[in-house]
């Protein structure tokens, strides 16, 4: 009797493990393919307002519908139209753009929402692509933000198909003009078609596709409510998820738009990389199995939230602040390590032919001071590029591998 037990026990057991595998071996394969799709040449970059981008909403449209969720744009349908302004001066044109909103009605009063934006650079013409005259070429952005919008995409279709009824509803945004200034986002909040009382948080996924054992995920928005300080980095490091902080409210993703209106919020980012901007962002370097580990974690804490109440909300010191209301007349060309909790600026990488690698900055170099500046961080190399004139020539302090460098570089 006790053995047949035991046996029955472990059979149950095998039958869960049998189980889980299945469910991340389905849930990785769905990520390949709605990445594989999103960042394909034919959706030539998805730029905000073309028609290529109509069909990467068409896309969206089509698995909320598989999946069940019902519209929550305007008129009873899905989408939600908004005029966005893009290109470059002087050459800026308006277009009609649309965020795309579907939700899981539980028959509760309070909702959490999950967002990612799907517009990227389209053909190189947004004035955004860090590669050197790459006008005319399809910027795939595989993972700026196919990976968001296909873990959103997952989400949605665990839980409207989990047979359970959360205490919460469920609220899913595609944003569009995200990469003009988070227009979508802008918009939406300041229209909502839903009450923005009755919203619990916002979960933002914007680049979550290139989890690195060596650098893991930034977690951001911890300081907007006690509820994030209490269990992101521990739930995190029970899961063995390196990872790194951030307390700000405001950051350069859609969650800003939601923090903005006293919403608590959530921001999953794995950091930048050689092919951010570029057209080499394609689906093949996505790692799957790392943003399938993520959703997991998503999965963990809205279980923390299911059986919690209304989270609180904090305003938050929010260093981005000063940065995002800089205006810069230069650029390094550098991309930012932002999962570097150290002193000073480590860089992922210098673009080809702009001002930081000319003057041979290289990834994993650590900038410690621009001109007269001390940088600290990523916020104060921003607020620090406010100071400087093109054609301004400054020296650069790096730190390489423990050797102290002194750079010159001309804006």
């Amino acid at each position: 009797m006790f053995y047949r037990i035991q046996a029955s026990s472990f059979m149950k057991y095998l039958a869960l493990l049998l189980l889980v595998s299945f469910q991340l071996t389905a849930q990785t394969k769905n990520l390949k393919k709605h990445i594989g799709y999103l960042a394909s040449d034919k959706l030539e970059g998805r730029g905000t307002g073309t028609p290529a981008e109509t069909k990467a909403g068409d896309y969206i449209i089509g698995q909320f519908e598989k999946i069940g969720l019902k519209p929550l744009g305007e008129n009873g349908n899905y989408r939600q139209l908004f005029a966005a302004k893009k290109g470059i001066p002087p050459n800026i044109t308006q277009v009609n753009a649309n965020n795309i909103l579907g939700w899981i009605d539980n028959g509760k009063t309070e909702s959490i929402i999950i967002g990612a934006h799907y517009d990227h650079l389209g053909m190189g013409d947004q004035g955004s692509s860090l590669m050197a005259n790459s006008n005319g070429q399809v910027h795939n952005g595989a993972d700026d933000n196919a990976s968001g919008v296909a873990g959103m995409i997952e989400l949605a279709r665990f839980y409207a198909k989990n047979k359970v009824i959360e205490n919460y509803n469920f609220i899913f945004l595609a944003f569009s003009g995200e990469e003009l200034g988070l227009m979508g986002s802008k918009y939406l909040l300041d229209n909502a078609t839903f009450d923005l009382k009755n919203i619990n948080c916002m979960v933002n996924l914007d680049m979550i596709g290139r989890y690195r054992d060596d650098k893991g995920v930034s977690i951001g928005g911890i300081g907007t409510s006690k509820f994030w300080e209490a269990n992101a980095s521990k739930l995190a490091s029970e899961m063995n998820i390196k990872h790194t902080l951030d307390s700000a409210g405001i950051g350069p993703s859609d969650h800003t738009s939601f923090y903005l209106k006293d919403i608590p919020v959530l921001f999953l980012f794995t950091g930048a990389h050689q092919e951010y901007h570029k057209p080499s962002d394609d689906a093949n370097l996505i790692n799957y199995e790392g943003e399938a580990l993520l959703l997991d974690y998503i999965k963990k804490m809205i279980e923390k939230l299911n059986n919690s109440p209304k989270i609180d909300f904090k305003k938050t010191s929010n260093p981005h602040s000063a940065a995002t209301k800089s205006t810069f007349k230069v650029t390094m060309g550098v991309i930012p390590d932002y999962s570097f909790d150290g002193v000073g600026l480590r860089l992922d990488g210098a673009s080809e032919g702009r001002p930081g690698q000319k003057a041979g900055l290289k990834a994993g170099d650590i900038i410690t001071k621009i001109g007269e500046h001390d940088i600290k961080d990523v916020y104060g190399y921003m607020a620090a590029l406010g100071k400087f004139e093109k054609g301004q020539t400054v020296p650069v302090i790096v730190n390489r591998k423990g050797e102290i460098l002194t750079l010159s570089l001309t804006f």
